[in-house]
C-alpha cells in the first residue's frame, strides 16, 4: 500500500488551479490503487507557526534534556515530520508567489528540515556536515505561475526561485526523485492560459500510470 502525502499550500480555498491539479492527481491515484492511504495537510488553511528564538534552541538542545515547554515548542514539528516520514510518495501542490514559496510552505519546509531528525551535523565531514537522515521517496510538485517563459533562455528566465529552492531542500525530506506539472499564464487569463491548464492535467494519468506501475509492480 502506498501512502500519500498531499500538501497544499495555496491561500484560496476554491478557484485554486494548484489545488485542482492535487485532486486531479490523487483522484487518479486511487483509481489505480484504491487501497492507497492519503494523508493530507493543508498549509493555506492552517499555515504553520514560524520558528523562533526558542524554536531553534528547543530543536538544538540534547532530546534527553528538553523541557517541558520546550517539547511542547516542538510538537508540530514532530507531527509534520512523522507525515513526511510515512509518506512514500509527496504530492505538493503550490503556486508561486512573488516568485517563490508561499509563506506558509516556508514555515512548513523550517519547520520539518530540522536537525536530528530530518538531518545530522557533523563538522567531521569537512565542507559538507549536514547529511540527509530520510530516503526513497518520491515528490510531485504541482505549481502554477502568473506569468511565463522561466526556461533558459526564456523571458523570465532565473525569476523562478520556487521550483530551485524545493529541489534544493527536497533531499531533506528523503526525496530521490522529483516530476513537476507547472501551469502558467495564470494572470493572463487568455488561450495560453486555458492551453497550458490543459497540458498540465492531460499530462497527470501518464505520470500517476508510471509512478504507481513502478510502485505496484516493484511491490509485486
Amino acid at each position: 500500500m502506498t501512502t500519500l502525502l498531499r500538501i497544499d499550500a495555496s491561500a484560496r480555498s476554491s478557484r485554486s488551479e494548484t489545488r485542482a491539479l492535487a485532486d486531479r492527481f490523487i483522484n487518479q491515484w486511487l483509481s489505480a490503487e484504491p487501497d492507497a492511504k492519503i494523508v493530507a495537510r493543508d498549509l493555506g488553511a492552517e499555515p504553520p507557526s514560524f520558528v523562533s528564538e526558542d524554536w531553534i534552541a528547543a530543536a538544538f538542545c540534547d532530546p534527553a534534556q528538553r523541557t517541558r515547554r520546550q517539547r511542547e515548542l516542538l510538537a508540530l514539528s514532530d507531527r509534520l515530520i512523522d507525515e513526511v516520514e510515512q509518506a512514500d510518495l509527496i504530492v505538493l501542490a503550490t503556486p508561486m508567489y512573488n516568485y517563490g514559496m508561499p509563506a506558509a510552505l516556508k514555515a512548513w519546509v523550517d519547520q520539518v528540515v530540522r536537525i536530528g531528525r530530518t538531518f545530522t551535523f557533523d563538522l567531521a565531514r569537512g565542507d559538507r556536515p549536514l547529511e540527509p537522515t530520510l530516503g526513497g521517496k518520491s515528490l510531485v510538485l504541482l505549481t502554477s505561475s502568473g506569468e511565463f517563459g522561466f526556461g533558459p533562455g526564456e523571458l523570465n528566465a532565473g525569476a523562478d526561485h520556487l521550483g530551485p529552492h524545493v529541489g534544493t531542500v527536497a533531499k531533506y525530506l528523503g526525496v530521490e526523485r522529483t516530476d513537476r506539472i507547472a501551469i502558467e499564464y495564470q494572470e493572463f487569463g487568455d488561450r495560453r492560459f486555458a492551453e497550458s491548464r490543459a497540458r498540465a492535467h492531460a499530462t497527470i494519468p501518464a505520470l500517476v500510470s508510471r509512478l504507481c506501475g513502478a510502485r505496484l509492480g516493484a511491490a509485486g
